[in-house]
């Protein structure tokens, strides 16, 4: 590597298909592990904004392009990896470290939190 534009080009290429796919698949207990050690990994930046919020782009519906977060303006239904569904908005504020809340339109009711782990698939309403 020769120049500073090949080195910025190679750490977004690192970032892009090594460091993103990983916190797309990798299980809250690495998730976490990684959370620790997020400033040498993914340099000085907020975990909400990048580690966190591309571990939830594993279900796509749950992430918004260009916005940190769980996406809570599109009512969703959380299939479990036990059987239970459950459907609701997230809630933003609440979902983080790998942990999901729902609030069910209808009652307002409050439903988690529940671990990434646990997630089987979520689908938009």
């Amino acid at each position: 590597m020769s120049s500073f534009e090949e080195m910025i080009a190679s750490r977004k290429d690192w970032i892009e298909t090594i460091l993103r796919p990983w916190c797309q698949q990798a299980t809250l207990k690495d998730l976490k592990r990684a959370e620790q050690e997020w400033l040498d990994i993914g340099g000085k930046v907020a975990t909400e904004m990048t580690l966190w919020t591309w571990a939830w782009e594993r279900f796509p519906v749950l992430t918004h392009e260009g916005l940190t977060g769980v996406n809570e303006t599109v009512e969703v239904t959380v299939t479990l990896k036990d059987g239970r569904s459950l459907t609701g908005f997230p809630d933003g504020r609440k979902s983080v470290q790998g942990k999901l809340v729902l609030v069910e339109s209808a009652t307002g009711k409050e439903q988690g939190p529940f671990i990434i782990d646990e997630v089987d698939g979520v689908v938009a309403q």
